[in-house]
């Protein structure tokens, strides 16, 4: 991969992870604007350096893929906090896994699926997000 191609991939990443956390940043999340744009980025590299071995002896790219996946899953998971009956963080924690798909997309520079992937995680945070505040202001109005 030539480096020209590499920093199209890692910029692209960086990009669908700044518009994806720029919602959450506006929300006050902990995992925000930084924390996605850097998830992304970091599974773009892993990626990207899988792909320079694509081809050959021994060499699986999907293996990293997979501990991708694995390791945001830890990530993500220390967004998750239990008070009481009530859990926080599970869509910061979704919205992160996002983030290295999105970031995933781009190291193999698949770049249309990038494109459709992040407008659909803003689109779902935002809209979803609105409509999940009417919801819980109507429970707490009949509370």
């Amino acid at each position: 991969m030539e480096v020209y191609e590499f920093a199209l991939r890692i910029g692209c990443a960086i990009a669908a992870g700044i518009l994806i956390g720029i919602e959450r940043e506006f929300k006050n999340k902990s995992a925000g604007l930084k924390t996605n744009m850097l998830v992304a980025l970091g599974a773009a590299v892993f990626v990207a350096i899988s792909v320079r071995f694509i081809g050959d002896d021994y060499v699986d790219s999907t293996r990293v893929l997979s501990q991708v996946v694995i390791g945001v899953g830890f990530l993500g998971a220390g967004t998750i906090i239990q008070r009481g009956k009530d859990i926080h963080g599970l869509t910061t924690a979704a919205t992160i896994w996002c983030s290295a798909g999105a970031g995933c997309l781009a190291g193999f520079g698949l770049y249309w699926e990038l494109a459709i992937l992040t407008v659909v995680v803003v689109i779902i945070n935002y809209l979803f997000g609105i409509i999940d505040d009417k919801i819980s202001r109507n429970k707490d109005d009949e509370s």
